[in-house]
């Protein structure tokens, strides 16, 4: 007695895995990987001069923005841009983090969360803009999944001297 089995889905044939053109480059790392520094964080009412002296005792190129009140993130101090702001007069070492921080635009925006555990690929996928509308990025806030909790900044910088340090 012959018996058959029958299977209610159809056989799919097998897709080839998809390869990120740089998974080569970083064999499976991870933005912990670039042991990035804690994120050094500032507030809004604190003096620009302030600030610019803790990014220059740690050698930052970026300081995260917070609440006051609750730690949330608001935005971030390019220190490159900050000196181009108080190279014109656009403000003073005496005026306020706010004057010269970038504010983060949530309204509307899907935000690309960056981890401990991106892979470095996306992470480079990320500087390039392309999860950002095609617009480059300088750096990247390093949160927990939840986005509860700023744990580093990551920058292009960081990622280029992890490829140079790594063996081929």
């Amino acid at each position: 007695m012959e018996t058959t089995t029958s299977s209610s889905t159809p056989h799919i044939p097998a897709q080839p895995e998809y390869k990120s053109p740089w998974a080569d480059k970083y064999r499976g790392a991870t933005v912990e990987d670039l042991d990035p520094p804690p994120a050094l964080s500032t507030k809004p009412t604190d003096l620009i001069s302030n600030a610019l002296m803790s990014a220059y005792e740690r050698d930052y190129t970026h300081l995260t923005v917070i609440s006051e009140h609750n730690r949330a993130l608001l935005g971030y101090l390019s220190i490159p841009r900050l000196k181009e702001l108080l190279k014109k007069g656009t403000v003073r070492d005496h005026d306020t983090v706010d004057k010269a921080m970038l504010k983060f635009r949530r309204k509307g925006k899907v935000y690309k969360v960056i981890t401990m555990d991106t892979p470095l690929e996306e992470l480079e996928e990320f500087f390039n803009g392309g999860t950002s509308g095609g617009i480059q990025q300088d750096f990247a806030v390093v949160t927990d999944v939840g986005r509860r909790f700023v744990l580093g900044v990551a920058t292009i910088g960081d990622l280029e001297e992890f490829v140079r340090r790594r063996p081929a």
